[in-house]
């Protein structure tokens, strides 16, 4: 897939005020500094399309970018944000998952997790809570080239054994880095395919 536009349409608070129009839209989540809006600018060739900043959870809303005129990307606020207060944390969550599981539009949602760390355990809950909850989503491993390719190989290994044992099945697997532009064909070919199917309409 070629990306010709993408631009910058709207943020939200709360997903009932997101586009009303029928197009896909692939969201991407992850914890703090996990490097999603150098994830997003690098899928669509924007260097500052998505606001990256070196304070970790900055994204507080839900923010649209329209691709090709044609689809979105969906930039969500992150998760686990243990330094936020209490209600923040709880506004921020439930905007979340309002999006997740009400966003009828939302096609794909695309997990990032830094493969310099170990699994975590929310991560890992977060994983467990997607699938109790029929989401369709992907991983996607960022910051690799952080790493020579045999350790973040093995680092990837490692994390997806530890999630073989609670999943019978994983779901599609994205090794990326914003630096090199890893992963960035693989995840636009993904979209493409995606692109092709019909929305499916809530209850």
């Amino acid at each position: 897939m070629i990306i010709n536009t993408a631009r910058f349409a709207i943020s939200n608070a709360t997903h009932t005020k997101c586009p009303s129009d029928k197009r896909h839209e692939y969201a991407f989540i992850g914890r703090s500094n996990v490097g999603k809006s150098s994830l997003i600018n690098m899928l669509t060739g924007k260097s500052k399309l998505a606001k990256t900043s070196s304070t970790p959870g900055k994204t507080l809303l839900i923010n649209h970018f329209l691709i090709n005129d044609e689809w979105y990307i969906v930039d969500l606020p992150g998760y686990g944000f243990a330094q936020r207060g209490k209600t923040q944390r709880e506004l921020l969550e439930k905007m979340i998952r309002g999006y997740i599981l009400h966003r009828e539009q939302m096609t794909n949602l695309f997990v990032l997790i830094d493969s310099r760390h170990a699994p975590m355990k929310i991560d890992l809950e977060f994983f467990n809570w997607l699938g109790e909850n029929g989401v369709p989503f992907s991983i996607v491993f960022t910051k690799l080239d952080k790493l020579g390719n045999d350790v973040g190989r093995r680092n990837v290994e490692k994390y997806l054994s530890c999630l073989m044992e609670t999943w019978e099945e994983l779901p599609p697997v994205f090794l990326t880095s914003s630096e090199d532009k890893r992963g960035r064909k693989e995840i636009l070919d993904y979209i493409e395919e995606l692109n092709k199917l019909p929305i499916e309409s809530g209850e």
